[in-house]
């Protein structure tokens, strides 16, 4: 062990995660076997993000610092055989971006401490990482409300000179999610040919830009649900759910290097077609409460057609004038006494509204899927033991993290920092990685055999 036992660093409460414009304290302690002489000793609080052209390498080509702070705790002077406890405290800026860790790129904060010894002697050091989170609240994005729409229409040839027209609609229920809430993805199918098409299917995509002389971009599938074929001259209705796993917000307020998009692809197999929706994830869920009323729809006003007009109005007619009043009518006649019989005639019979009588194609809402990975009710199934879905939670109530052991491969960037429950935000789990969907078991019932669609 040589002459120094122990160099650590502890935090205040034990605290891990902190927030900008959050002060971060704790100790530095060093205990000696025997007496050190030394120039200074000396804390450092740093927070940098590091881009690299390689995977999972930590040679950084590009650099950008937030912070970096140093204090002296102690002057040149003989450390004596025991333990010395040393506090320190530093300000965190109001404008540093929330911890992230990437295939290509890190946000990193760290306090190291250092033992400066004379010339020809061995200098001491250590770090302790701790990780900063900014909220980020759905509600003050703008445009922000409703659902997130797409549509196209594709073209295609088979069977050498046959041609036909897929006709492909989708949407997500709303724009913005919190890791744990569901996002409900319907699509609309018009296979306009006489061939059956492949199967459809929903992805959650994460797209993570670092912006580097030469852009790399990181885009994987996060999650991802299968649906069943369509026949042809079928038009049919799919609906599905996703469960948000822990991810990153999607906005790095304060970081120019990293860039990260998410986005449900809904695509169909042969032909292929594709549409994307995007959305946004972040710490503070939408809150119906605060949506922004629609503007009101003014009075009624008279139709400027059906009031009465003279030849002498002026060409001018921007100042409304009280319509005349109408002339008094005269008293109704008494009607004849009819010389039938008192008694008054039979009306037509109600028409009767019979089924299907609309007219158009009716759709199938029964659309089997080949791999059901979600269930349908919030409540039958969770990716994690212990967590639970509120089947009417409200939408701005905190829901629990998931917990348990992390999954076996990474699918993506994930969130660095630790559980923060609150009240109001909702924060990712340290180092638990989205969940591996295909061999995750979900306490469901039976999912209904595959069976093509009949026509």
């Amino acid at each position: 062990m040589g002459k120094l036992e122990a160099l650590d660093i502890e935090f205040s409460d034990n605290k891990v995660v902190y927030t900008p414009g959050e002060s971060i304290s704790g100790t530095v302690t060093v205990k000696v076997n025997q007496p050190i002489q030394c120039k200074a000793i000396k804390v450092n609080c740093n927070g940098f993000c590091g881009i690299t052209s390689k995977l999972n390498d930590t040679a950084w080509t590009t650099e950008e610092q937030y912070f970096n702070s140093t204090i002296s705790v102690a002057d040149k002077g003989t450390l004596k055989q025991g333990e010395h406890p040393f506090p320190f405290k530093f300000l965190i800026p109001a404008t540093a971006p929330t911890s992230f860790e990437g295939s290509y790129g890190k946000i990193i904060y760290r306090v190291r401490a250092f033992i400066d010894t004379p010339r020809f002697a061995k200098d001491y050091s250590t770090e302790k990482p701790f990780y900063l989170l900014r909220l980020l609240n759905l509600n003050e994005l703008p445009d922000i409300w409703g659902p997130s729409t797409s549509a196209v229409t594709q073209q295609f040839t088979y069977m050498l000179m046959k041609t036909g027209t897929i006709v492909l609609k989708a949407q997500t229920d709303m724009k913005g999610y919190t890791p744990g809430q569901i996002i409900k993805v319907s699509a609309n199918i018009h296979n306009q040919s006489t061939k059956t098409t492949g199967h459809i299917a929903a992805s959650l995509m994460q797209r993570v830009t670092y912006e580097t002389k030469k852009p790399t971009h990181d885009l994987k599938s996060m999650v991802e649900v299968e649906g069943g074929a369509i026949k042809g001259g079928r038009e049919l209705e799919w609906k599905e759910q996703i469960i948000i796993p822990p991810l990153p917000q999607s906005s790095l307020a304060g970081c120019e290097l990293i860039k990260i998009e998410y986005y449900v692809k809904v695509s169909l197999k042969s032909p292929d077609v594709t549409l994307t929706l995007p959305i946004h994830i972040g710490n503070v869920s939408l809150d119906k409460k605060l949506r922004p009323s629609k503007k009101e729809t003014p009075p009624f006003k008279k139709d400027p057609v059906a009031s009465v007009s003279t030849t002498d109005a002026p060409e001018s007619s921007s100042r409304l004038t009280a319509p005349p009043q109408p002339a008094p009518k005269p008293a109704p006649r008494p009607a004849p006494r009819s010389r039938m019989s008192s008694h008054s005639s039979p009306s037509a019979p109600p028409v009767e509204c019979h089924s299907g009588a609309e007219g158009g194609n009716l759709l199938n809402d029964d659309f089997p899927n080949k791999r059901q990975s979600q269930a349908v009710s919030p409540n039958a199934f969770s990716y994690a033991p212990g967590l639970f879905f509120p089947q009417n939670q409200l939408p701005n109530a905190s829901v629990p993290a998931p917990s348990g052991p992390s999954s076996r491969r990474s699918t993506g960037a994930t969130a660095p920092y630790p559980s923060a429950i609150d009240a109001r935000p909702i924060a990712a789990p340290l180092n638990i990685l989205p969940p591996d969907y295909d061999t995750s078991a979900y306490p469901q019932e039976a999912p209904p055999s595959y069976e093509s669609c009949n026509t």
